[in-house]
């Protein structure tokens, strides 16, 4: 029998086991700017010839960087872009009826929401949302729902949002999640917050959709030097992630050495977007976290309870319907909660 998948998997490996189930698919990822996780995903799924990538961004010169080595070592690999910035809903309207018009594409087989930004400074976005919120969140929301139809099209529908262990730092905020005009506000925590709700989002689509073939599932990819931090003075954002978890007393903020020992390269730190995008036994977990290409386990892998309770993520799907000014209920499953 072969050993179980772990933090020492490889996107390659999973691959390469999963080349049958990607051949012939349409996939549509944010995030896909070059040395991202997403573009990186990207190169290793193309091996197994999916009918075409949709690689959304909002530069397009950034993108073609990305795609034109995909196409270039595998020539029948179609690759099309999706203009989108994630941090504008109206941008993500126009991306979304842009999806929805072509007629070429029918469907779409699987969603990977990757695209994010981290600990950055205190900001608010073009419709007055905390950056965190608006673009690791709120825009995928929208997008997400958006582009349904074409997804719940395809026979093996699935979406994959990317949160991180990061999570820990803050659960969602419900009367605070623009920290106080910056008051409240600490980079990590506002971080925290939206990837808690990558989690929360894919527990409601699993809940709302599953009865209708929809697979969702979040994926903590594990500690790996990328672009995303590229604007951070890596010796002060340590220390003040430290600061974070100790005082919410997580083991991280006394274990200086544990995040550089559990540190991945690319090609390990990608191993769970493969799987949680194509894994076939994950039906049986519809809504799982996952982490080293596995479901995590919460006494021994690194998921809070706050992101993994029912009832703030339907509490979420609420507020998110709010902030972006439009429902999304058709399909919901009605509920009491007590």
């Amino acid at each position: 029998m072969a050993p179980p998948h772990d933090k020492n998997t490889t996107a390659q490996e999973l691959v390469s086991d999963y080349a049958k189930l990607i051949k012939g698919k349409v996939i549509l990822t944010t995030g896909v700017s070059p040395g991202s996780l997403g573009a990186a995903f990207l190169e290793y799924i193309a091996k197994a010839q999916p009918a075409l990538l949709i690689l959304a961004g909002r530069d397009w010169t950034k993108t073609e960087k990305t795609a034109l080595p995909i196409t270039t070592a595998n020539p029948g690999v179609k690759t099309r872009f999706l203009k989108v910035d994630l941090s504008s809903l109206q941008s993500v309207r126009t991306a979304a009826t842009e999806v929805n018009s072509w007629s070429d594409v029918p469907v779409i087989d699987v969603l990977v929401n990757s695209a994010g930004i981290m600990a950055v400074e205190y900001g608010l976005s073009v419709d007055g949302f905390e950056r965190h919120l608006a673009s690791n969140h709120l825009g995928h929301f929208l997008l997400t729902n958006l582009i349904i139809n074409k997804i719940l099209a395809s026979m093996t529908p699935r979406i994959v949002n990317i949160t991180s262990s990061g999570h820990r730092f803050s659960p969602f905020r419900f009367k605070d999640y623009n920290f106080d005009g910056g008051r409240t506000y600490h980079p990590w925590r506002g971080y925290g917050q939206s990837k808690t709700a990558n989690v929360l989002m894919a527990l409601s689509l699993a809940d709302k959709l599953g009865k209708r073939g929809l697979l969702a599932f979040s994926v903590h990819p594990g500690g790996i030097l990328t672009n995303l931090a590229n604007h951070l003075d890596l010796n002060q954002a340590m220390a003040n992630l430290w600061e974070v978890d100790r005082v919410l007393g997580n083991d991280q903020g006394f274990d200086h050495d544990i995040d550089m020992k559990d540190m991945k390269n690319i090609e390990r730190g990608t191993a769970t977007y493969v799987y949680a995008a194509f894994d076939p036994d994950l039906a049986a977990h519809n809504g799982a976290y996952t982490v080293d290409s596995h479901v995590a386990d919460p006494f021994t892998d690194p998921v809070r309870p706050w992101a993994t309770s029912s009832v703030e993520a339907e509490k979420l799907w609420r507020l998110s319907e709010q902030l972006v000014g439009q429902k999304f209920s058709t399909e919901i499953q009605k509920r009491s909660w007590s």
